[in-house]
C-alpha cells in the first residue's frame, strides 16, 4: 500500500487501515436495518460502496425474501446472494448506470403500503444512477457531467444540476415508489452530510430548483443542447420539494460518515503519543490551497517543536488546467510538499477513502523527506507538475501513491500530516 517500512510510514499506514475499517459496511450498517415489513421487500441502491452494502443487508437481514438491484463502480462488486449488483461507470454516466436505475424504477413502481423499499446509498451514486430525464439523451448528461467535472464547480453545483437532469434523482425515486415505506440507509462522502447531497438524494426531497441549475450552468458556462435547455425552463420539470406527500413516509439514516473514520484515525494517533489536531470533516475549498496551508501550518508545529497529527476530511476542488493525470489528493499533497520543501520532521498522506483519486488507480499518495530527496536526485520540477495538474505522473516517479484497491466504501477524503521534531 505504501512503499516504505519508516515508522512514519508504518503510522499513516496504520491510520488509513483504521480509518476504512471505521466506514466498512459490515461495521456501520447492521444496527439501522430497519424490520421486516407484512409485504415485500426490495432493496435498490447506488454508489461505490453499493456492492459491500448489498453484502451486509443480506447478512444482516432477519425477515422474509428479498429482492433488489444496486449498482456500484467498475471493479467495485462483490458475491452477494439475492440482491443483484451491476457495475458501471463513474464519475461520467454511462448505459449500465442508465439501465440500472431504469430497473430500479421499475421494480419499486407499483408497491402498496405494506411494502418496503431499502434504499443504499453512497458516494459516487449519482453518477451511477445515469437515468435522463424523458426527452434527454444520456449523451447530452455525459457532455455536461464531463465540462462541469472540469471547469471548479463543487459537488453541490454539480449534483444540482444532475438532479434536474434526471428522471430518479431529487427524491424521484422515493415519489415513484409511494405508498410503500421507503428507508435510506446512506454513507457520506459529503461536505455537511446533507441527504439531499448525497448519491443527488434520491429519496428526500429537494430543495433546489430549476432556476438554479440553470445559473449554475451559466456560471461555469457550460454549452447545453437545445433540449436541456428546455427542459431547465420547463416548470413542469421540477423536482419533489419539501412538503410532497409522495414522501410523507420516507425515512433517512446516515449508517457512515467521515467523522466516524477521523475518529478511528484520531485514535491511532494519539496511542502513538501524537497530540491530535482535529479540523473536521468539512474541508474543501482548492486542493491546492489546502494543501498549502496545511504545510504552513505543519511548519508552524515543527517550528514550536511540537507532535501533532493534523487531520482532516472533506472535499476539495481541482479546477483543471492542464494536461496531467491525478485527482484532488494528490494535488492537495504536492501542493503540501512544495510548502513544506521536505523539511525533516513533517510527512502525510491524503487519500480518497473509496480506493480511487480521480481517474488513476491510486487511492491518493503520501510525502516525506525521502520523497523530496527522491524529487532532488530526479531532477524534477515539482511546481511544473502542480502547473500541469499532475500530481499522479510526480508521485510515481517519487515512489508516493498509495494504491489500496478498492476499498467497498466511501466516506470522501482523509488528509494525514504527521509533524515529530527530529
Amino acid at each position: 500500500m505504501i512503499p516504505s517500512d519508516t515508522p512514519h510510514a508504518r503510522l499513516l499506514r496504520h491510520m488509513l487501515d483504521a480509518g476504512l475499517a471505521a466506514a466498512a459496511p459490515e461495521i456501520c450498517l447492521a444496527p439501522q436495518i430497519p424490520d421486516p415489513p407484512r409485504g415485500r421487500t426490495v432493496v435498490v441502491g447506488a454508489g461505490k460502496a453499493a456492492g459491500s452494502m448489498a453484502r451486509a443487508f443480506e447478512t444482516h437481514w432477519g425477515g422474509g425474501p428479498l429482492e433488489g438491484l444496486v449498482a456500484t463502480r467498475y471493479g467495485h462488486a462483490c458475491p452477494t446472494y439475492t440482491i443483484r449488483v451491476v457495475e458501471a461507470a463513474h464519475p461520467v454516466p454511462d448505459d449500465a448506470g442508465r439501465a440500472a436505475a431504469a430497473r430500479m424504477l421499475g421494480m419499486v413502481s407499483g408497491l402498496g403500503a405494506d411494502d418496503l423499499v431499502v434504499c443504499l446509498l453512497s458516494g459516487g451514486g449519482s453518477a451511477l444512477l445515469g437515468l435522463p430525464a424523458p426527452g434527454i439523451a444520456l449523451e447530452d448528461k455525459q457532455e455536461i457531467t464531463r465540462a462541469l467535472l472540469r471547469s471548479g464547480a463543487d459537488i453541490a453545483e454539480i449534483n444540482c444540476v444532475r438532479k434536474h437532469l434526471s428522471a430518479i434523482k431529487g427524491g424521484r425515486l422515493a415519489a415513484a415508489a409511494a405508498p410503500a415505506r421507503v428507508v435510506t440507509l446512506a454513507i457520506s462522502d459529503v461536505v455537511g452530510d446533507d441527504p439531499a447531497t448525497i448519491a443527488s438524494g434520491p429519496t428526500v426531497a429537494d430543495p433546489t430548483t430549476l432556476a438554479e441549475a440553470r445559473a449554475i450552468l451559466d456560471k461555469y458556462r457550460i454549452p447545453c443542447p437545445p433540449a436541456v435547455r428546455d427542459h431547465l425552463a420547463d416548470p413542469a420539470a421540477e423536482t419533489p420539494k419539501p412538503g410532497d406527500p409522495r414522501l410523507a413516509r420516507s425515512e433517512y439514516h446516515l449508517v457512515g460518515s467521515g467523522a466516524a473514520t477521523l475518529k478511528a484515525a484520531a485514535e491511532t494517533a494519539a496511542s502513538a503519543g501524537y497530540r491530535v489536531v482535529d479540523l473536521g470533516d468539512g474541508v474543501d475549498g482548492f486542493a491546492r490551497a489546502v494543501g498549502r496551508a496545511q504545510g504552513q501550518m505543519a511548519l508552524e508545529f515543527l517550528g514550536r517543536g511540537e507532535k501533532v497529527c493534523i487531520l482532516s476530511g472533506g472535499e476539495t476542488t481541482v479546477e483543471v488546467t492542464g494536461g496531467g493525470r491525478g485527482g484532488r489528493n494528490g494535488e492537495f499533497l504536492l501542493a503540501f510538499a512544495l510548502a513544506t520543501s521536505g523539511q525533516p520532521g513533517i510527512w502525510a498522506l491524503a487519500c480518497d477513502t473509496d480506493g480511487i483519486d480521480g481517474t488513476e488507480n491510486n487511492a491518493g499518495a503520501w510525502t516525506g523527506p525521502e520523497q523530496w530527496r527522491r524529487r532532488e536526485e530526479l531532477g524534477l520540477d515539482a511546481r511544473a507538475f502542480l502547473a500541469d495538474n499532475d500530481a499522479f505522473g510526480y508521485f510515481e516517479r517519487v515512489g508516493g501513491l498509495v494504491i489500496t484497491g478498492p476499498t467497498l466504501t466511501n466516506v470522501n477524503d482523509l488528509r494525514i500530516v504527521l509533524v515529530d521534531p527530529p
